[in-house]
């Protein structure tokens, strides 16, 4: 599904020159060009006339169908073009030009790096991941280990009442329905977030066998099915009694709606939690300090008590050489808005995709980020 906005390419109207006579604060950075960004006191560059094309996850894609309304009201010179194509298109499409900006919720790997140097993975908020499932007469919060759920992807764990799911569920009665899981048939970063949580919470099963990326070899649990994208994985467990899938935060309400219900998953800690905004908030504070000024970092199984274990910077991917000083100017004034606490990174936006806002440290470490691009 794409939202289109004015449907043309980028076409710069005029040649500008970066860091102009604009209002500034002190935060300025050297381009390989020798120009100097600076970022006007609003926080955000005004930015030229024309197209820009978003491409790529899921996850963020109900985000960026908040903010384009509002950033392109504010900004009417400017289209912005949406598509939930999938994280790794979402790289791809970045690296090789064909979209201004690419959306994953999995850093680059460095492979990404080597075949494309210039490429930056900028956080954007904090996002979360659930484990949902369509277990007639089960309504409860399921508790789930990370090595319960390998083992039901590795198809050794196959109905819904085998002791290793009760006995972590005392009081609740679970019916001996069949497990049928759901994976990601496009290469997703919602699969990175999900295999990575079963690498580390089951480090010598699913770690070692299968390992995590945007895409996997997938054991062959009996009746295992492929979705495509978030909606795919929501409405594929809806027609599937049984089912367990990992979705993203941002389809909660989807899957409620569906009929769907979301499990308390345990943490390194051995506390189970749900994906509320504090334990989201929780787990990333831990990692914070940690990371590094290219934002490359897993933020999952981490050692906050109170933390819920998957959880993730979502990524604009950017090339930081641009054909155009306008269309590096509007793709950062874009990313600058995004970020901004004042703007896209209000719970106004990030509430109703039950996202959490960039911590003032990653906030600027983000923002030297989109000023390297030019």
């Amino acid at each position: 599904m794409t939202r289109k906005l004015r449907a043309k390419r980028f076409v710069p109207t005029a040649m500008l020159t970066i860091g102009l006579a604009l209002t500034t604060t002190a935060v300025t950075v050297s381009a390989a060009s020798a120009a100097t960004v600076k970022v006007p006191k609003s926080g955000v560059e005004t930015p030229p006339s024309g197209t820009l094309t978003e491409t790529g996850s899921t996850l963020l894609y109900p985000l960026w169908n908040l903010w384009v309304p509002d950033y392109t009201s504010k900004f009417s010179q400017v289209s912005i073009q949406t598509a939930g194509t999938g994280s790794g298109t979402g790289i791809t499409d970045a690296s090789n030009g064909t979209a201004d900006i690419g959306a994953s919720d999995a850093y680059l790997s460095p492979s990404n790096v080597s075949a494309t140097p210039s490429l930056l993975n900028i956080p954007l908020a904090i996002s979360s991941q659930m484990a949902v499932y369509n277990i007639p007469g089960v309504s409860a919060h399921l508790k789930l280990s990370g090595k319960v759920l390998s083992e039901i992807y590795q198809g050794k764990i196959t109905t819904w009442n085998d002791a290793a799911i009760t006995s972590l569920n005392s009081g609740v009665t679970i019916p001996a329905t069949k497990i049928v899981t759901l994976h990601r048939a496009d290469s997703s970063g919602d699969t990175f977030l999900w295999t990575q949580f079963l690498s580390k919470a089951d480090a010598s099963g699913w770690g070692t066998t299968v390992g995590y990326n945007t895409t996997v070899a997938w054991p062959n649990a009996p009746g295992a099915l492929g979705e495509t994208g978030n909606s795919g994985m929501v409405t594929g467990c809806k027609a599937t009694p049984g089912c367990v899938a990992y979705v993203g935060i941002s389809y909660q309400t989807q899957s409620l709606q569906a009929g769907l219900q979301y499990a308390q998953l345990q943490n390194a800690k051995g506390t189970f939690e749900l994906p509320t905004a504090a334990a989201i908030a929780a787990e990333a504070a831990a990692f914070v300090r940690s990371t590094p000024a290219n934002g490359t970092i897993s933020l999952i199984y981490g050692p906050a008590k109170a933390g819920y274990p998957i959880v993730n910077y979502e990524y604009a991917i950017v090339n930081s050489h641009q054909q155009s000083s306008s269309t590096a100017k509007g793709i950062r004034s874009v990313l600058e808005w995004a970020i901004n606490p004042k703007y896209g990174n209000s719970t106004t936006y990030l509430s109703q995709v039950f996202f959490q806002p960039l911590p003032t440290k990653v906030f600027a470490q983000s923002t030297k980020q989109i000023l390297k691009i030019s």
